[in-house]
């Protein structure tokens, strides 16, 4: 058997996939192309790869849909590919639980650099997890109710509640972010950090996930998401939670 990284290309331009696969198996990639969504089930359910490369504008059923359907279901890197202007697009990838993106046009060695990342924060991840325990902070106590800015977190029930009763629509990555918050009130966490925590995953210089989560979080729980009292921006250090008056309560 082959010790070479699986990567799907999915696109409906040939001409991309012809040049992606070129290259990469030329950089002892095992490649496969499909065209859409329902060659890419097919694909999986023949093998699934190490790495998929998503194209966000397919025929049918759009790569965000097939990001989301792959992210709930399967263990796998997933590295967008969007147009230069869609930068919604890109957040929104993100946010179903993409792990990278490149734009059109790219250049071959920024999309294989961005690959090898990926693929080496997957290996670190499930390294840790067969080798020991994470390196993650304890989780508040199950039951708990803890005050995030103008909401509230149910720990066990992994929901954010408004002050009103009504549940916020969450990502467990956003959960994953305010468990660590509330596991380190008033401690200064770097973005690497917040990504072990959430993700166990090591932070590259091009990540940027967690800022765009940690804006996508503000929006959710601060009074003003443009002067963020709950999730502080600190200068060269990273993000730190500062609660109010870290009121707890149990259920």
């Amino acid at each position: 058997m082959s010790n070479r990284s699986r990567v799907l290309i999915v696109d409906d331009d040939t001409s991309v996939c012809a040049m992606l696969e070129e290259y990469l198996s030329e950089h002892r990639y095992e490649v496969r192309c499909v065209g859409g969504g329902n060659a890419m089930r097919e694909e999986i359910e023949r093998e699934l790869p190490d790495a998929i490369l998503l194209d966000i504008h397919l025929p049918g059923e759009d790569g965000i849909s097939l990001a989301r359907f792959l992210r709930e279901r399967y263990d796998v890197a997933i590295i967008m590919v969007t147009g230069s202007g869609d930068v919604i697009d890109r957040v929104v990838g993100l946010e179903v639980g993409a792990d990278d993106y490149v734009t059109k046009p790219f250049d071959p060695r920024e999309l294989l650099a961005r690959l090898k990342s990926v693929l080496r924060r997957m290996q670190a991840r499930t390294h840790a997890e067969t080798e020991g325990p994470s390196t993650a902070p304890a989780a508040p106590e199950a039951g708990a109710r803890i005050r995030v800015g103008r909401c509230w977190l149910e720990v066990q029930a992994h929901r954010l509640v408004s002050e009103g009763g009504d549940e916020v629509p969450m990502t467990a990555m956003e959960y994953d972010l305010l468990v660590a918050f509330t596991a380190n009130p008033n401690r200064v966490l770097s973005r690497d950090q917040l990504l072990m925590h959430a993700r166990n995953r090591e932070w590259q210089p091009f990540d940027r996930s967690i800022d765009i989560r940690i804006g996508r979080l503000r929006r959710k729980i601060e009074a003003d998401p443009e002067k963020p009292q709950t999730i502080r921006t600190v200068r060269n250090g990273g993000y730190m939670f500062v609660p109010d008056g870290m009121r707890v309560s149990s259920e």
